[in-house]
């Protein structure tokens, strides 16, 4: 739509309101309604938001630790840009528009810690090597017949799913919940964010969606909107979706595995793709993945951003472990997929379902362009069979402390995603390990409770 359509369509919207949002730390969006005349001024004059977003954890407690914002900076509002590119319809309220949302800084620079921003720059670093990215997300989450009210009242302890058993690629699941499944699929077009695919996954109530893809920041915005819609959509059949990295021991984690490819700047030519190569890699492929696989164990938590996330990354849940790749291998961290010149592309299979879509992206493209900027080699071979056994490149690290510390001190994550963002973003990584060192849990209680 033009601009001019878009402002028409805001103005004559029957409710005289639009819905605004920025994504925080975690991915988290955070926005508000506002009038059609504030929006309209906004668009002129500029905006401003409250850089607290960037200063607050999931659960809006306060860092302590992070230079950014808080008390000593008193909170204050930061300027801000609605993109009118991002306009959408919200199907299931009325069709009120809707826009997202970036921070700059004072000087009307991009701010170095917003996560919108970083997808940006790393896009632009593409763009600057004549390298056009293409990407898209694909979710695993879990869903269950719960209310955030009774979720809350059961202490989050047996939750009832949405569907029992395990029913991996189900077509009798997917028929018994269809006005939950229809309206996944039908609104979230409606809503610009297409699918190509919907289905169960094995687990009690597990879906699996995949984005249509598209140029590298639309399908960062795609697949955080997709996070919230579902939320949204599940709240209308009395349903709880969750995006937890590992919701138990004894289930499969959640993945949200990111594919990529980088074409030529006309959108002609798939640039991973070379029919005479014997695996048809091209030289440009082969130095990406060896540059994800030099820079993974100092970006990780941009895949795998919480406790929680690294209760996945264990040996025989289908999640890998060790930093491998290989063609059509589903047990190894990378996984090449060259089946045809259109759709070959690469599987960054560490990444969670928890984690921000727009450093995940922007980092799985900030790695693999560190690789191809640098001429990286690609000299491991690809794991042929299973790759948990795989331990020739090592492993991942196993905690967010671990990880953390990598990426803090990484001159690799520093250059690809920018010192500053790399210290406030490992700050608040560092804040998240200190908070459930606090806590209490119920495997403590049944380890020591009695026994002790």
């Amino acid at each position: 739509m033009t601009t001019k359509a878009i402002l028409d369509y805001v103005k004559k919207h029957p409710s005289g309101k639009v819905k605004i949002a920025y994504a925080d730390m975690d991915g988290i969006l955070r926005g508000k309604y506002i009038s059609t005349d504030k929006f309209l001024s906004s668009i002129e004059g500029g905006t401003a938001f409250c850089d607290v977003i960037f200063g607050w954890d999931a659960g809006d407690t306060a860092y302590d630790n992070v230079k950014y914002t808080g008390w000593h900076t008193g909170y204050p509002d930061t300027p801000a840009r609605l993109d009118l590119n991002t306009f959408r319809k919200i199907p299931w309220e009325n069709d009120v528009p809707f826009f997202l949302g970036e921070m700059m800084d004072k000087d009307g620079v991009p701010s170095s810690v917003c996560p919108r921003q970083l997808i940006k720059k790393i896009v632009n670093d593409c763009h600057a090597e004549d390298l056009e990215p293409v990407c898209s997300q694909e979710f695993e989450w879990f869903n269950f017949a719960e209310t955030p009210q009774s979720a809350r009242e059961k202490n989050y302890i047996g939750l009832t799913p949405l569907t029992p058993g395990m029913f991996g690629y189900s077509i009798l699941r997917s028929s018994l919940e269809n006005p939950f499944f229809t309206d996944l699929f039908d609104l979230m077009k409606r809503f610009d964010v297409p699918l190509e695919g919907l289905h169960t996954e094995t687990g009690p109530g597990v879906l699996e969606a995949a984005i249509v893809y598209s140029n590298a920041v639309e399908a960062a915005d795609r697949a955080t909107l997709f996070k919230t819609a579902v939320k949204e959509i599940a709240y209308k059949h009395g349903i709880m979706a969750t995006f937890m990295a590992k919701i138990s021991e004894n289930l499969p984690g959640c993945g949200g595995h990111v594919h990529q490819s980088l074409w030529d700047k006309g959108m002609k030519k798939n640039l991973f793709h070379d029919a005479k190569d014997k695996l048809k890699m091209s030289d440009t492929m082969k130095h990406y993945i060896a540059g994800q696989l030099h820079c993974l164990p100092y970006i990780l938590p941009m895949f795998a951003p919480t406790i929680n996330s690294y209760k996945r990354l264990v040996e025989g849940a289908w999640a890998p472990t060790t930093l491998t790749w290989g063609v059509d291998n589903r047990t190894v961290a990378l996984r090449v997929l060259n089946t045809s010149s259109k759709s070959c592309r690469l599987e960054t299979r560490v990444i969670g379902a928890d984690a921000n879509p727009y450093l995940a992206i922007a980092a799985a493209l900030g790695a693999g362009l560190y690789g191809i900027k640098n001429k990286l080699k690609l000299k491991q071979p690809p794991t042929k069979g299973n790759g948990y056994l795989d331990f020739s490149n090592g492993t991942l690290p196993r905690t967010l402390e671990e990880a953390t510390n990598r990426m803090k001190n990484s001159k690799e994550a520093k250059a690809i995603l920018g010192e500053e963002f790399v210290e406030h973003f490992t700050l608040t990584r560092e804040w998240e390990w200190k908070q459930h060192l606090k806590s209490v849990t119920d495997w403590e209680y049944k380890r020591y409770f009695e026994i002790i």
